[in-house]
């Protein structure tokens, strides 16, 4: 297989990295592999090097640096944009609750405007006569999150990165699912992962184990904290991080998430109703 082409958008952030890489693979039958932001001189950049021959928008989930150049690309190109759903699609049942009831509002770069013009399925296989992708459901990041398959390597969206770990933000992310999406990719055993933020990572394995493992000792900071007082997500994320001070609501949300994991599991409580800024105490 030819090495995908790489387009590097102009958003560099604390949490796009270097920014959002656009993949394009296939000469004859082109497919586009996370357009990026809605910036004109990168998706110009995508048609110029897509040469008039682009026939799928593939977007791995619908956050802003992911997906808001998808329909104007599409317009662009008169190619379909594929992907698993909305923003809001997919969500587990504890986060569709939470977000039902108001009380915990995510929304960190959610491109709420995004409609697939094709909806994907677990397992899909997209074929043409120059490439074929298969469709992997792997949700934690966000609810609608997929990986594509391109024989041994895989297009990880931002399931796995090599410079940073995953943000994951209730009511769209989801610690549970991100534990068993990263153990499904652990069982595809790829040779390469191909983020959308960030260098190849040519070694995978060792890299999800450190990701899982990171995750675990981050649990076990949170007991040994709510062993020791009682806190909010907050008051965790200011105990345990030393990030920039614009970092720590990403961390708080992280912490949420596994709040909210630890109480699917029984392992810590909160009082009342659940919100972002509950109490949560050893059960």
């Amino acid at each position: 297989m030819k090495e995908p082409l790489r387009i590097l958008a102009p958003n560099p952030s604390p949490l796009t990295g270097p920014g959002t890489t656009t993949f394009l693979i296939g000469e004859d039958h082109v497919a586009v592999i996370d357009p990026g932001p809605d910036d004109d001189a990168h998706l110009e950049a995508i048609v110029a090097q897509g040469r008039g021959r682009i026939g799928h928008i593939f977007v791995t989930h619908a956050h802003l640096d992911h997906s808001q150049g998808a329909a104007r690309l599409s317009q662009m190109t008169g190619a379909p944009v594929l992907a698993f759903g909305t923003a809001t699609e997919g969500r587990s049942a504890i986060n569709a609750r939470l977000a039902a009831s108001g009380m915990i509002h995510g929304g960190e770069g959610l491109d709420m405007d995004f409609t697939p013009d094709i909806r994907l399925q677990d397992d899909q296989q997209i074929t043409t006569p120059d490439w074929s992708l298969r469709v992997l459901h792997t949700p934690g990041h966000a609810a609608g999150h997929l990986c594509l398959a391109w024989g041994d390597t895989i297009f990880c969206g931002d399931l796995v990165m090599g410079w940073s770990s995953t943000l994951i933000s209730p009511p769209d992310g989801d610690l549970i699912d991100y534990f068993r999406s990263l153990d499904r990719l652990r069982q595809l055993s790829p040779a390469r992962l191909l983020p959308t933020h960030g260098a190849p990572i040519q070694d995978p394995l060792p890299r999800i184990d450190e990701l899982a493992r990171h995750r675990r000792d981050r649990t076990a900071q949170i007991m040994t904290a709510l062993h020791q007082a009682p806190d909010t997500a907050e008051g965790l994320a200011r105990r345990l991080y030393e990030v920039p001070e614009p970092l720590y609501p990403a961390a708080q949300r992280n912490i949420l998430s596994h709040l909210i994991a630890l109480t699917q599991l029984g392992a810590v409580d909160f009082q009342g109703n659940l919100t972002a800024d509950s109490f949560f105490s050893i059960s």
